[in-house]
């Protein structure tokens, strides 16, 4: 599935949602069921910069592909962290570091954030793509 039929699918499922708790009802949900990042990964440097809440983020680069876990000791920012890790896991740098993610403001997830985590949620994706570019430059001399 490609990023962009991802992001549609998320859009999707958000509209069935009416109002706003029950859709951070929903991200928290996302949140219990993303799978816990290795404890030997959970160290400072995988913390994301710029969080209000402690976010890891690590990434695995395999086969030209890129595979990210994360954790947060918040629940709808571990949610905000699987949708991410949803949408841009298992591409290739290139797609990465080209995705347009539409689907942040479709859904109105940034306005909805307060301001620290609408700042968080653009470090995540900023590390996310650094990742990227770091794989691509390491891959391609």
């Amino acid at each position: 599935m490609t990023i962009n039929e991802k992001q549609d699918q998320i859009i999707e499922i958000f509209e069935e949602y009416s109002d706003w708790m029950d859709k951070y009802a929903y991200i928290i949900e996302l949140g219990n069921g993303l799978s816990p990042i290795d404890p030997k990964n959970k160290v400072n440097q995988n913390l994301i910069e710029g969080c209000q809440s402690r976010v890891w983020l690590d990434a695995k680069y395999q086969d030209g592909i890129i595979h990210f876990a994360g954790e947060s000791d918040a629940v709808i920012v571990k949610g905000i962290v699987s949708l991410l890790i949803d949408v841009l896991s298992n591409h290739t740098p290139d797609e990465i570091l080209n995705a347009d993610l539409y689907f942040i403001d479709k859904i109105g997830l940034k306005e909805h954030l307060s301001p620290t985590r609408a700042n968080g949620l653009l470090a995540m994706v900023k590390q996310m793509k650094l990742y990227a570019l770091a794989f691509k430059a390491q891959n391609n001399p």
